[in-house]
């Protein structure tokens, strides 16, 4: 039996050199909620889909007239989760120094921990529905997670710090990429879009606005009855597209 719980606390795909197997703990062993308070910082926000962020880089207007006087700060390093939106994955380790919404709960980490791990972690969807299970309120949309109820949550984690900060590189790589390749996606899709709507004639004209070089012929205007046949009435046949070009 000690054999199988042993064998349940290691991962199957490990960097080179980690052997030992994790261990368990529990959260409140490794964070401590922080209270502390200011309004002269950077206000930071926390979704589901993009982690931990500046406000000021988001579409959404955050309301000049609010109050900031019981804002809590944020520490790079720190864990931060929307206490009703935890069960969601709202959850995410900061990169920034900064403040949150009252809403929201700061966990400071301490020396065993290595924060950019447990923003992974903490996302697990079996975490998930641990949250949801000990989260108070009687519906999805009033349950909040208050920090000793976290803390109660029991976790395998690397008792190397040193696991901890390969396995959360390699993650925040890996969403570097993505996000990388997002980018030139979007604008492949932008390309694409333009090309279409200027390598055809429009408009009644018998000429692209852009064209490949050498080409320099008006185009034809054809009715498709000229260039393919219809098959049972209700399709073109592609061989005959394919060989009228």
């Amino acid at each position: 039996m000690a054999e199988q719980h042993e064998k349940a606390l290691v991962p199957q795909i490990r960097f080179t050199g980690f052997t030992d197997p994790w261990e368990q703990r529990k959260l409140g062993e490794l964070f401590e909620e922080s209270d502390e308070r200011a309004s002269d910082r950077e206000i930071l926000s926390v979704s589901v889909a993009n982690g931990i962020y500046p406000a000021s880089e988001s579409d959404r207007e955050t309301n000049p007239g609010a109050s900031l006087a019981n804002y809590k700060v944020v520490h790079s390093g720190d864990v931060v989760y929307n206490s009703m939106r935890m069960w969601q994955g709202a959850v995410d380790a900061s990169r920034y120094d900064g403040i949150v919404s009252p809403a929201y709960v700061v966990a400071k980490p301490n020396s065993e921990v290595y924060a950019r791990f447990f923003a992974r972690l903490l996302r697990q969807p079996m975490l998930l529905k641990q949250y949801q299970q000990v989260s108070q309120g009687n519906s999805k949309d009033t349950q909040v997670l208050k920090f000793d109820d976290f803390a109660s949550i029991e976790i395998s984690m690397p008792a190397s710090e040193n696991e901890q900060r390969r396995i959360g590189a390699f993650f925040d790589r890996l969403d570097s990429l993505i996000t990388l390749h997002q980018r030139k996606y979007d604008k492949l899709c932008v390309l694409k879009k333009s090309m279409l709507d200027k390598m055809f004639p429009k408009g009644g004209s018998l000429y692209p606005e852009i064209r490949f070089a050498g080409f320099t012929n008006h185009w034809e205007q054809r009715k498709l009855g000229e260039v393919a046949h219809f098959i049972n009435g209700r399709a073109y046949s592609q061989n005959e597209l394919l060989s009228s070009g």
